[in-house]
C-alpha cells in the first residue's frame, strides 16, 4: 500500500466533496473513511484511477452518512449530474485547504491538527502518537476544528503567513509517534512552495531542508542531544545543505525578504562552516539585527545574544542578555554557557542546574544535567 499515494491524494479528492457541496467536516469524515476502505482493498485489488476511486467511495460514504438528512435528496440529484472523475485537482484546490486549516479562528494546536488530518492525509491516530495524546483527546480536537470552520469560505487571496507559520509549527514538533511530523512538515511545504509563488515559501521549504540536514549529528549513540558546535559535520546531509541553499538564493534574489529567508541565511551560515570555530559570527549578529527588526521577537534576540557572545566575547552577550525577561524560555540555559565561557564555572553550574529543571523535554534536561556535572567536574579538579 503506497502511502505516500494517498496522503497525495487526500486534498484533491476532499476538495471535490466541498464543490459537490459537502460541508468541510462531513466531506472530511467521508474520505477518511475512503482511505480506510482504500488500505484495505487496494492491495488485492489496485484501482486503475486511484482518485477516482476515492471520489466515488468517498462521496458514497458522504451520501450513507447523510441519507437521513432531508437534503438527500437533492445532494443525490447533484451527484447524479457530476461527470466522472477527471484528472487531478489544481493547485488551488490545496491552498484553499492550506489556508482554511490555518484560519485565524483556530487555535495553533488545532490549525496543525486540522493541517496533518486534511492536507497531510494523517489518521486522527497517527496525529494522537505524533503529539503523545490519547487517541480521544486528538478527536474531539479535530471535531471543534473542523465545527469551527464548517462553512467558511474564501472571497480574497488568504494569509500565506498564516499558512506558514502552522507549517513552523508541525516542523517544529520534532520526531516522535510513529510519524515523522518534520519530515511530514517538509513535504507538505514543498507543495505549497510548488503551488504558491511566493519568496517566503521558498524560504521556509530552504530552512526546513538545512536545519533537517544536521539531523543525524544532533543525538549521540546514547540518545543524548549534541550541540551544534560539538557535532560531526561530517554526517551533515550534503544533498540538503545543497538544495536549501539554492532554493535560499533563489528567494533572497527577489529582494522581498522576510523572517523565514533571514532565519534560512543563518542556518546556511551554519552550514558553509567546516568547523565551528571558522563560523562567522560576526555575519550571524547582522542577520539577527535584520530579523529583530522583522519580527520584534524576544526569541530572535535571545539568540542574538548568543551570536554576539561568539562574536565580540561572553561579557558582550551577557550584555545583550541583560536586555531580555529572565523568564525567556532558555534565557537560564543560555546565561549558564556565556558565564561558562567567561570562567565563572560557580555561576554557569548552578545555571545549568536550574536550566534543567526548566527544560521542557527529557533530552534537554538530560543534557543540561550533564553540563552542569562537567562544570562541577571541572571546578573540582
Amino acid at each position: 500500500m503506497n502511502e505516500a499515494l494517498l496522503r497525495g491524494l487526500t486534498p484533491d479528492v476532499l476538495q471535490i466533496l466541498v464543490r459537490r457541496g459537502a460541508g468541510f467536516a462531513a466531506a472530511e469524515d467521508a474520505v477518511q473513511d475512503a482511505l480506510v476502505e482504500a488500505i484495505g482493498a487496494w492491495p488485492q485489488d489496485p484501482p486503475r484511477d486511484p482518485k477516482g476511486w476515492l471520489v466515488t467511495v468517498a462521496w458514497r460514504k458522504f451520501l450513507d452518512a447523510t441519507r437521513a438528512d432531508t437534503a438527500r435528496h437533492r445532494r443525490e440529484e447533484r451527484a447524479d449530474r457530476e461527470p466522472e472523475p477527471g484528472p487531478a485537482a489544481g493547485a488551488d484546490d490545496t491552498l484553499w485547504l492550506y489556508f482554511l486549516c490555518a484560519h485565524p479562528s483556530l487555535t495553533a494546536s488545532s490549525a496543525v491538527a486540522l493541517t496533518l488530518r486534511a492536507v497531510g492525509g494523517l489518521t486522527t491516530r497517527q496525529i494522537a502518537r505524533a503529539y503523545l495524546v490519547p487517541e480521544a483527546t486528538m478527536a474531539q480536537r479535530i471535531s471543534r476544528a473542523k465545527r469551527t470552520v464548517s462553512g467558511v469560505r474564501f472571497d480574497r487571496p488568504g494569509d500565506v503567513g498564516t499558512v506558514l507559520r502552522v507549517l513552523y509549527l508541525v516542523f517544529n514538533e520534532g520526531y516522535s509517534g510513529d510519524v515523522d511530523l518534520v519530515a511530514e512538515a517538509i513535504r507538505l511545504t514543498r507543495r505549497l512552495a510548488a503551488a504558491f509563488d511566493h519568496p517566503e515559501a521558498a524560504g521556509l521549504l530552504a530552512l526546513m531542508l538545512l536545519h533537517h540536514a544536521r539531523r543525524d549529528a544532533r543525538t549521540a549513540p546514547d540518545g543524548g542531544l549534541v550541540p551544534l558546535a560539538e557535532q560531526d559535520r561530517g554526517r551533515w546531509d550534503t544533498g540538503l545543505i545543497a538544495e536549501g541553499v539554492e532554493i535560499l538564493q533563489a528567494a533572497l534574489a527577489r529582494d522581498r525578504l522576510g523572517e523565514f529567508q533571514a532565519q534560512a541565511v543563518v542556518a546556511a551560515l551554519h552550514a558553509d562552516a567546516p568547523t565551528a570555530a571558522e563560523t562567522d559570527w560576526v555575519q550571524i549578529v547582522e542577520w539577527y539585527d535584520e530579523l529583530a527588526r522583522l519580527t520584534a521577537s524576544p526569541i530572535v534576540r535571545l539568540n542574538r545574544a548568543v551570536a554576539v557572545g561568539e562574536a565580540d566575547g561572553p561579557r558582550a552577550g551577557l550584555a545583550a542578555l541583560a536586555e531580555l525577561d529572565d523568564a525567556l524560555p532558555r534565557h537560564t540555559a543560555v546565561a549558564a554557557y556565556l558565564h561558562e565561557r567567561d570562567g565563572d564555572l560557580v555561576k554557569a553550574a548552578r545555571l545549568y542546574a536550574e536550566a534543567a529543571r526548566k527544560a521542557p523535554n527529557l533530552a534537554e534536561r538530560d543534557h543540561l544535567t550533564r553540563q552542569a556535572a562537567r562544570i562541577n567536574t571541572l571546578r573540582n579538579r
